[in-house]
């Protein structure tokens, strides 16, 4: 009889009071190790790479794929995305099953819906996000690769948005001293 693989829990980064199925966040999604694969900052400007406009669009877009999503601001880095996500939680999405690509594998397939219907709708969007650069990337012949997981912050209130919004902005100009181009402590 063949053994049953056991998978390890992984403790969540996210807050437990909180479903993510409703609500304004700031959320960063860093490359793997930091690599610049979006494009390069030149004289105060970002210069998008091919898979660095994907991305942007991607995020321009992001309300036709998740229409109970919207990110009405963000920033496109070398190594990494800052974005507003604002998740309507009024909207109910339509949950498909997830299915494994082990075809006939019950178990696993029972795993995977059991972790889908567990996502709340921000990670359900950014993962959406990642998989479609991920598969332009692959389909391209990009080499590419997301760190895992990503950082999200919940905004409490407007003058927190504000100070998130003026960060956004501004990011570009202030790369000389953004933690993420400076080799400090990597994303979450």
């Amino acid at each position: 009889m063949e053994q049953q693989k056991s998978y390890p829990e992984r403790k969540s980064p996210r807050a437990k009071w909180h479903n993510y199925n409703g609500g304004e966040y700031f959320v960063t999604i860093c490359t793997q190790n930091r690599e610049h694969f979006f494009g390069e900052i030149i004289n105060g400007e970002m210069h998008l790479s091919e898979i660095g406009a994907w991305a942007d669009e991607q995020l321009r877009n992001i309300s036709s794929h998740y229409p109970y999503a919207e990110m009405p601001l963000w920033v496109v880095m070398p190594n990494h995305i800052h974005t507003i996500v604002i998740i309507d939680g009024t909207q109910t999405p339509v949950r498909t099953m997830c299915t494994s690509s082990l075809r006939g594998n019950e178990s696993v397939n029972k795993r995977m819906q059991t972790i889908s219907y567990k996502r709340g709708l921000l990670s359900t969007t950014i993962g959406g996000l990642k998989r479609a650069v991920t598969r332009f990337a692959n389909q391209n012949n990009i080499p590419f690769a997301w760190q895992t997981r990503f950082h999200d912050h919940i905004v409490r209130n407007q003058n927190e948005m504000n100070h998130i919004a003026d960060y956004i902005e501004n990011n570009v100009a202030q790369w000389g001293a953004d933690v993420f181009g400076n080799n400090q402590p990597p994303c979450l």
